[in-house]
């Protein structure tokens, strides 16, 4: 089976809210938005952003309570170390929040992490072993 993710949907409390975090954020403009979603076109995925009770009704289960976004991160990786704190900052004045400053972790790089409005852990990174093309594709290793 190809080893593929095709869209990650991320439940959120306001649209407008989280929809600013995005596109004043990370300049990312969403393909489609409505009343209670927006979807993002990455570099082979979607993101979506989708209001979390219309969420849990579509996937039949509770909505997750307010600050359950912690038990995983979402990852940008950027072309170099010089790339983090200042999107870090885009990001916090864009309505985020700092989980954790940039710092280089015992095994290499450069990472920092950003909370977007809801509470999903972006970690802002550079790998100098990973490779970032031009169309945004992380490539592990060189």
């Amino acid at each position: 089976m190809q080893q593929q993710v095709s869209v990650i949907t991320l439940a959120i409390t306001d649209l407008a809210t989280s929809t600013r975090f995005y596109r004043e954020g990370f300049g990312w403009q969403p393909v489609f938005e409505n009343a209670e979603i927006a979807f993002y076109q990455m570099n082979g995925f979607v993101l979506g952003t989708w209001l979390k009770q219309a969420l849990a009704a579509d996937t039949g289960r509770p909505p997750a309570p307010d600050g359950a976004a912690a038990g995983f991160a979402l990852a940008h990786n950027v072309a170099g170390q010089e790339d983090v704190a200042p999107l870090m900052a885009q990001l916090v004045a864009a309505g985020g929040r700092v989980l954790r400053e940039p710092a280089a972790p015992e095994h290499g790089g450069f990472r920092g992490y950003v909370a977007d409005p809801d509470g999903h852990a972006w970690e802002i990174a550079w790998n100098p072993a990973w490779r970032v093309d031009g169309e945004g594709r992380v490539w592990f290793g060189l």
